[in-house]
């Protein structure tokens, strides 16, 4: 079924209609069945059921979600697939290709455990714990997932994961019926109360979301949603982000203090966020603001006022198709984000700056070849970082950046229109009669 000619059609909705993709999402597809099986035998291949959700690109507002501010972003066509089978036992079981260890949550056990932050399991148990708590079903399933949205490659491994889990149970016991926005929050609350780590809600919605979103947080319950139509293609341009190494376990501490910092400067001017400040009071007495929160917290704050508005400014180039617009207002998202926000690297490992390294070569290629634009990509410090280039320019950029990162640190990234989908039998993916 998967080499059918409906599904490959199906498939290109989600993948792009490259003949050589197509071919390369049934292989994968047919080995996370065989895994599945592998794992789960017994399961009568009817009862399988399949899931996709991609990872995101995060295109402008770099650090403003978590302030109630605005962002760009895009689902990439890398995502998290996963077979399932609803089973009537209360628990969770899955397995992730690649891992060897399996994850295991007892439905009967929603409590969050202090030896799971930074698990998996504590995102499953975290968004069934949510599930309950507003209302909705919960079951058990098993899973298995294959995802090429990798730790560290900065398209937000951990929201796909999340968003993935509760469009199962969503599909699962709820009939559909929770909306994809909810899904993201509830993904959210997973990370921050039972993972532990602060974040805010871009990544999640986007990879419900789909396609190219701006997205505004000014109300963080009722998130603001709006579909940008602009296609990269049509530029002849490409989105790249480039992993230049180094691990994310041990920046918690980093991330936290964005939002902190930012928040300070807000509470100190009598306000909560830093969505609900201006440049002119942040300014009228700067004295006083230095000596209760402190030099780089204020930057911070006028980093997210500043970028505030360029997300403004960058959706209506998008809209009124002058790309050369958008992509000034991505190098000053770039620099600002290393000069104010300062999440290029952390001071706590000054020796180790593979993102600055990486800006400093790309706009240097940029500059000789004439056109294009990078930025730090996602939450900084390390990780990746975002360059927009002419596709003519691809094959030479990528011979100039893997000996320094390592080859294949270059993800050519396309944008998939579709957020994250039950791909079942019956409806628009797969003919009646099933796998």
């Amino acid at each position: 079924m998967l080499n059918s000619r409906v599904v490959k059609e199906s498939f290109s909705l989600i993948y792009g209609s490259n003949e050589r993709v197509i071919r390369e999402q049934v292989d994968r597809y047919q080995k996370l069945l065989k895994k599945f099986k592998h794992y789960f035998a017994g399961i009568d291949d009817s009862d399988i059921q399949l899931f996709s959700t991609p990872g995101r690109t995060e295109i402008s507002g770099n650090h403003t979600d978590h302030n109630h501010g605005r962002v760009i972003a895009a689902a990439v066509n890398l995502d998290a697939i996963a077979a399932v089978v609803k089973i009537p036992a209360d628990k969770i079981i899955v397995y992730s290709i690649g891992y060897e260890q399996r994850f295991a949550v007892d439905l009967n056990e929603l409590n969050p455990l202090k030896e799971e932050q930074g698990t998996t399991n504590a995102l499953i148990r975290g968004i069934a714990a949510r599930f309950r708590e507003l209302g909705h079903q919960t079951g058990g399933f098993f899973a298995c997932i294959f995802s090429d949205v990798l730790p560290g490659s900065g398209l937000s491994s951990s929201a796909v994961i999340e968003v993935l889990i509760a469009d199962i149970l969503n599909t699962l016991y709820n009939g559909k019926k929770i909306a994809e926005e909810l899904l993201a929050i509830i993904g959210q609350y997973a990370e921050n109360n039972y993972f532990n780590k602060p974040c805010g809600l871009m990544d999640q919605l986007t990879c419900a979301k789909g396609g190219i979103v701006t997205i505004d947080f000014e109300n963080p319950q009722q998130p603001q949603v709006k579909k940008v139509n602009f296609d990269f293609n049509r530029e002849d341009f490409s989105i790249l982000v480039v992993n230049t190494g180094g691990s994310h376990a041990d920046l918690t501490d980093d991330y936290a203090a964005i939002p902190r910092e930012m928040k300070s400067v807000a509470e100190a001017l009598g306000k909560k966020v830093c969505r609900e400040i201006d440049y002119n009071e942040v300014m009228r007495n700067p004295g006083k603001l230095r000596a209760s929160v402190g030099d780089r917290a204020i930057l911070r704050a006028l980093h997210f006022i500043a970028e505030n508005r360029r997300v403004e400014l960058q959706v209506d180039a998008l809209e009124n198709n002058n790309f050369e617009l958008f992509l000034n207002y991505v190098r000053e998202s770039g620099n600002s984000s290393l000069r104010w926000l300062q999440n290029c690297y952390t001071a706590r490992n000054t020796a180790d700056q593979g993102i600055t390294l990486a800006l400093a070569l790309s706009e240097k290629y940029i500059k000789e070849t004439g056109r294009g634009a990078c930025r730090v990509h996602g939450g900084g410090f390390a990780g990746t970082i975002q360059v927009f280039l002419p596709n003519q320019a691809l094959s030479d950029y990528i011979r100039m950046i893997e000996p320094v990162f390592g080859k294949g640190c270059v993800s050519v990234l396309t944008i998939r229109p579709e957020g994250t989908r039950h791909l079942n039998p019956g409806q628009s993916f797969f003919p009646q009669k099933g796998l």
